[in-house]
């Protein structure tokens, strides 16, 4: 080959090569780079998922909460970023040629979270948008946003759920979820049925809101996965393992009332393979208030203690193993004003005293098997020590559970496979469980087997079919079936529809302490039968993702539940019975619900709930509305974050319509329906120091308590002994000059919380 053609050869090769890659080096020209800092609430977020939709580009922040994307092609892109516990965030871009742009991110918490995983509807942990049945969750930052002094109190701020107070001077109470009462509502911690009973109230006190991962609420019956007590719903608190939380933390306030709450925390590594958490909640409140001027306290003076640890060890093939105990002490008393302890128990003063002791153990062990297999267990010991002005209360109660459960998967079938033991124990001084020779404390053994499985009948539909046997010696064999069904009607849309029944078992004892007297006498009138119910419930979810980041979600249902053999205790027929027997008719809940929650890019955040319900009760044709129970509710929690100032705005309610309230006669001068009522709260809270969080407010705003337009609110304040109350041969109460109502001594007539206006203040520490 000669030389010019050799020369001809390199000048067209380098032409080719050149003409080959000329495109793909214009196009390493164009490319861009893009950075920022992820932050929520002013604090740098790590491993967020940070991507650009339609395309492969995608990264995660750093420890620091710093991300960078490189070679980028110019053009239009939608930025996204995803984490768990906190509401997506996107936006459009625009990228041009040689360009190296910040783009800072912002995201927010979500004071009900979407993407949370929940365990309560199904026992298996779900992505809680892939869970057949409802489950609205609750965060720590939704306790947050009203500060309280037990979980029972912050639950006055979700929608369908209302703490009822049922005494005006020992301000004991109970759960309403949808105006169902509160014997019918299963508390859990950690998905163990410990709280029931005597205990409810005590289970929902005394464990720091920093120990809490979340709240899980179902409305409408489980008693197919959790047995006797949930049929109205339950509440499982859910703490949080040792991964979770700060190596210390401390949050501590106190009201313009003299209350005075601390929590504090820690967590310590025990060895290579263990870490405990400990929580320490501790409340005091010991200054007398009568606002309403009837020589009573508005509000029980309380000292309350209590201790929660929590042990996580470490084991092969990251099985689960945890054991968690707590120990409460609670000494409350509320009465005339110028009562002392050594007035306890006689009739010269009255005041209501109650002394609690509680202890609670629970654990979970994965069997070290190729199945997977959980064994959960608890116990809990419960003893109260009361009077009611002369009358004496002394009760105990025990209550062991375990569980053993299989999560097997088959194809497109879920199941799960389980068995679980119940052991009930109840002993108090009064009639219900004594006979005339001696006493007799209440003592079951509830045996149970259940099956569920979760069929993906396609890619949008899923089906749940499940089945519980309990045997109660009681009672015998008792079966509550249950079925769920799931359609995703797109990414944003789910409906789903959820039937089945619950049931519970018969207790002859009874939190009205005070009117058991050892004069009563417990009459049984027929063969009692468990408490049943039909439920059907209807949701639906919308999610709506806005270009401008904007997010919106709305959780809308309808519910219908009929309740049969309905056991009430009788004090009114004969004043020396308590007579039990079962409701000749029927009793029926329903209503609608919807919760809307917004996140503006402004940093607006709202959350509506409104709630409209029918609850009666129907015997010999006549209908009535149960007592206490609201027609109309409404809760709100508006939000809003000035960045610059690093300051939090919380505006936070409620709002109750007309409930028919318990009078002691036609002649009781008291409103015969509560009016329209409303709490309001509004907080500051102040993020600009290190580590530390400062805040305070004002609860209460509009300063309501139950007592406007009323004469009085407890009955015969002025005789609480009844000892110029005068009856006749029948024990009805008789009109007299000094008692012209013709009533006797009565502190049920309640509704709302006795405490007006009051400012707080308050501050959170924490060392990560």
């Amino acid at each position: 080959m000669t030389k010019k053609s050799k020369a001809f050869i390199r000048i067209n090769f380098r032409l080719v090569l050149f003409v080959c890659c000329a495109p793909l080096f214009n196009s390493f020209g164009q490319h861009v780079q893009i950075n920022g800092i992820v932050t929520a609430n002013g604090a740098p977020v790590p491993f967020v998922n940070i991507y650009l939709e339609g395309s492969t580009l995608g990264t995660a922040t750093d420890e620091n909460g710093k991300y960078v994307l490189n070679d980028i092609p110019a053009g239009d892109y939608k930025l996204s970023a995803t984490a768990l516990g906190y509401l997506p965030f996107s936006k459009k871009i625009t990228l041009v040629e040689y360009e190296k742009k910040s783009y800072p991110i912002r995201l927010s918490e979500s004071s009900e979270q979407l993407e949370e995983t929940v365990v309560t509807g199904t026992l298996k942990s779900v992505n809680r948008l892939e869970s057949p049945v409802p489950v609205e969750v609750y965060s720590p930052t939704f306790l947050k946003k009203n500060p309280t002094a037990s979980i029972f109190e912050a639950l006055q701020n979700v929608n369908g759920v209302r703490p009822q107070i049922n005494c005006n001077v020992c301000n004991t109470g109970d759960i309403h979820i949808n105006g169902l009462e509160g014997p019918y509502t299963l508390v859990l911690i950690d998905g163990m049925p410990i709280v029931s009973g005597l205990g409810t109230v005590y289970g929902l006190s005394g464990i720091p809101n920093s120990l809490i991962q979340q709240i899980e609420i179902v409305k409408g019956p489980a008693s197919s996965l959790y047995g006797s007590e949930a049929v109205g719903g339950l509440i499982n608190i859910i703490t949080k393992n040792t991964l979770e939380i700060p190596d210390f933390f401390a949050d501590a306030f106190a009201t313009g009332w003299g209350e005075y709450n601390l929590d504090i925390g820690t967590k310590l590594h025990v060895g290579k393979k263990a870490d405990m958490l400990l929580g320490i909640n501790y409340f005091n409140y010991d200054t007398p208030v009568d606002n309403n001027d009837d020589n009573f306290t508005d509000v029980t003076l309380q000292n309350r203690v209590s201790i929660f640890q929590k042990w996580n060890f470490q084991r092969n093939k990251s099985r689960i193993f945890s054991i968690a105990g707590r120990f409460f002490y609670e000494d409350r008393w509320g009465g005339e004003l110028q009562w002392t302890p050594e007035y306890r128990g006689g009739d010269e003063i009255y005041g209501e005293s109650i002394y609690t002791r509680r202890w609670e153990i629970l654990g979970k062990y994965q069997l070290p098997l190729k199945e997977k297999m959980l064994l959960s267990f608890s116990y809990n010991d419960h003893s109260q020590n009361s009077v009611y002005g002369n009358v004496s209360y002394l009760a105990d109660q025990r209550i062991g559970f375990t569980q053993l459960t299989w999560d097997k998967s088959l194809g497109a079938h879920d199941l799960l496979f389980g068995s679980s033991l119940r052991y009930n124990y109840y002993d108090d001084n009064t009639p219900a469980t004594a006979t005339i020779q001696r006493n007799q404390a209440n003592e079951t053994i509830i045996p149970s087997l259940f099956a569920q499985n979760e069929i993906s009948l396609a890619k949008k539909h899923s089906l749940l079919l499940g089945l519980r046997y309990d045997y109660d010696q009681r009672h015998g064999s008792i079966y509550t079936p249950r079925t769920a069904y799931r359609w995703k009607v797109s990414d944003n849309d789910i409906l789903r529809l959820n039937a089945g029944t619950g049931f519970r078992v018969v207790n002859l004892f009874t939190e009205e302490h005070a009117a058991l007297t050892g004069a009563r006498t417990v009459i049984i009138t027929e063969a009692l039968k468990p408490e049943r119910s039909i439920n059907i419930n209807l949701n639906y979810l919308k999610k709506i993702y806005a270009d401008n980041g904007t997010f919106v979600s709305l959780d809308a249902s309808a519910f219908y539940t009929h309740f049969s053999n309905i056991i009430l205790p009788d004090y009114d027929t004969d004043p020396n019975q308590i007579i039990y027997d079962n409701l000749d008719g029927k009793s029926i809940s329903q209503g609608i619900s919807a919760n809307v929650d917004a996140v503006f890019p402004n940093g607006i955040k709202i959350l509506i709930g409104a709630t409209y319900q029918d609850v009666s009760s129907t015997e010999n044709g006549i209908k009535k509305q149960q007592i206490l129970t609201e027609k109309i509710s409404g809760t709100w929690n508006v939000s809003y974050e000035l960045r610059n100032l690093k300051l939090n705005i919380d505006y936070t309610g409620n709002v109750y319509g007309p409930m028919r309230l318990p009078l002691l006669g036609e002649s009781d001068p008291r409103q015969e329906f509560s009016p329209t009522w409303s709490v309001q709260n509004i907080q500051f809270t102040y993020k600009g120091l290190q580590n530390f969080e400062i805040y305070a407010g004002i609860k209460n705003l509009l300063n309501w308590t139950p007592n406007r337009g009323n004469p009085f609110i407890i009955a015969r304040a002025n005789d609480p002994f009844d000892k110029n109350v005068t009856f006749d041969n029948n024990g009805d109460v008789v009109a007299t000059a000094n008692n012209p109502y013709a009533l006797t001594f009565d502190p049920s007539y309640v509704y709302g919380p006795n405490q007006g206006m009051r400012a707080f203040f308050g501050m959170r520490y924490k060392i990560n």
